[in-house]
């Protein structure tokens, strides 16, 4: 059985890491990251954003357990903490590809109508 408390601490924990998800900078740092590990450095340049844009948006993504860092030397390393975080975006992008092709219908059957 289920305790409210548990479920409240999981849905508490589901929440964190949605709104982690809600800037679309930490969504492409992501997807940045699923292709190979990369410093603070790399991932301002391949995102488009200023070093520490991307350290707070990094931050924020390994507070929130979905990135993990590792020191290598001088630099810091960051990585994805587990694959299926892009399974989840390419699923939600999925879901979202359908709902613009089914808005994108029926605009066109009111153009048609008209």
């Amino acid at each position: 059985m289920v305790t409210p408390t548990l479920t409240q601490e999981v849905t508490q924990l589901h929440a964190d890491i949605c709104s982690g998800l809600a800037d679309p900078k930490r969504i492409l740092i992501l997807y940045t990251l699923a292709e190979q590990p990369r410093n603070v450095s790399e991932v301002a340049q391949e995102v488009g954003i200023s070093q520490p844009a991307a350290s707070r948006h990094l931050n924020i993504l390994r507070e929130r357990g979905m990135v993990s860092a590792k020191r290598e030397g001088q630099a810091v390393v960051y990585m994805l903490a587990d694959e299926r975080i892009i399974q989840a975006l390419d699923l939600l992008r999925s879901v979202l590809g359908d709902n613009l092709r089914a808005r994108a219908a029926l605009a066109q059957t009111v153009l048609d109508s008209q």
